[in-house]
């Protein structure tokens, strides 16, 4: 079992930036993919996008907007997800979540990560 912990939401005016990051205190997250995904109120959660255990990157097609970027450090415990120019759109909570192997096919889907974080929420208003 493993507790991943999502920090970096905030109020953002619109065009502004945000880092969220994924970790773990003491848990490596080195042999799990991470996924990121949003929820917003009255609505199922989404998928964002996700990396591999080598950091291949994989967005869903609702996310491929060349605003938002995905990363990892060998040997550091923390993913992150980076937005830029944010729009009033992009608001919700989002989530990270750990899985083996879930990011290879393409996809982000939420059926193949079994540990999940809090959620962090973020929100774009001027």
């Amino acid at each position: 079992q493993v507790t991943l912990v999502e920090s970096g939401g905030g109020l953002v005016e619109p065009g502004g930036s945000l880092s969220l990051s994924c970790a773990t205190a003491k848990v490596p997250l080195d042999p799990l993919d991470i996924g990121w995904f949003r929820q917003v109120p009255g609505k199922e959660r989404e998928g964002v996008g996700c990396i591999s255990r080598r950091g291949d990157v994989t967005f869903a097609s609702e996310f491929v907007n060349g605003r938002f970027t995905i990363s990892r450090v060998n040997n550091e415990n923390t993913v992150y997800l980076r937005m830029n120019n944010l729009k009033p759109e992009d608001a919700g909570t989002y989530y990270c979540a750990g899985g083996f192997g879930a990011c290879r096919d393409g996809t982000v889907r939420a059926q193949l990560y079994g540990n999940w974080g809090q959620g962090t929420q973020v929100t774009v208003s001027a």
